[in-house]
């Protein structure tokens, strides 16, 4: 089973995959905990007071009702920039990591191609993305009648789930990718980083100055966002533009990783 890229992959990161998966899944139910207090109508009372610009900065909706709290505080902060996390800290270390560590041409030295292994790597990445994404939906489902949340259904919880799991993705597609393409770690933690904080702000901040409402559409949060999964159902459109994007970034990668040489 070891001599697989991919599979060696897995079965060296399982207790990160484990550990991260199961924190992030934690993460979900303890804030979706609260939703039975929050929903009182006091706290929607008290919520209308907020400045209309704080509520947009931090993306607070309607907070009375599940699908609002579920995408303001669960879906919409903490449980993506947790997941953004991860596959920086997984992605940096899918080539660059065994680079800088001296093992990289030792791995090559067997009969695998620079683009299997990079695209191995990535299928570990892919797994890891879609496990933690299982947990949360699994336990948010199991939960949903203690915690009042019921009424998003299973099937907008699917498909919020969904674009999760692909704005993760993109997130380790750029790390893998500028990992492989420069050989060091810092430089792929940096660019994940970034577009985190920049994606972030780019998404809740930018609308409400003048003349940069156009920022939002470059930030990752925006796509995985901007359709209300958890009310519409999957979007399509946003889907679509995360997955491209990873793509993209992935492919970027492989074509500089296949022509330089490696560090030694």
């Amino acid at each position: 089973m070891l001599r697989n890229p991919f599979t060696k992959a897995l079965w060296d990161a399982r207790r990160a995959i484990l550990g991260w998966g199961m924190g992030i899944g934690y993460v979900a139910v303890m804030y979706t905990a609260f939703y039975p207090s929050i929903s009182k109508p006091a706290f929607a009372s008290a919520l209308q007071n907020y400045p209309e610009g704080l509520k947009k900065a931090f993306n607070i909706q309607d907070m009375t009702s599940p699908a609002g709290y579920l995408g303001s505080y669960v879906f919409g902060l903490l449980v993506p920039v947790l997941l953004a996390v991860f596959m920086i800290i997984f992605g940096s270390r899918a080539i660059a990591g065994d680079e800088e560590a001296g093992t990289l041409d030792l791995v090559l030295a067997h009969p695998v191609s620079r683009p299997r292994l990079l695209l191995s790597r990535l299928a570990g990445l892919a797994t890891a993305v879609l496990f933690a994404c299982a947990v949360v939906y699994l336990l948010l489902l199991a939960i949903a009648g203690p915690t009042k949340t019921s009424a998003v259904g299973a099937g907008h919880l699917a498909a919020m789930t969904v674009q999760l799991a692909l704005f993760g993705m993109l997130f380790g597609a750029l790390t893998l990718g500028v990992g492989a393409a420069t050989g060091r770690r810092s430089a792929a933690v940096g660019a994940g980083v970034v577009v985190v904080v920049f994606g972030y702000f780019g998404n809740n901040l930018a609308p409400q100055v003048h003349g940069l409402g156009w920022v939002q559409r470059l930030s990752p949060f925006y796509w995985y966002l901007a359709g209300k999964p958890l009310v519409n159902g999957l979007d399509l459109a946003g889907c679509a533009v995360l997955l491209a994007v990873a793509v993209v970034l992935a492919a970027a990668g492989l074509v500089r990783f296949r022509r330089r040489d490696l560090a030694v």
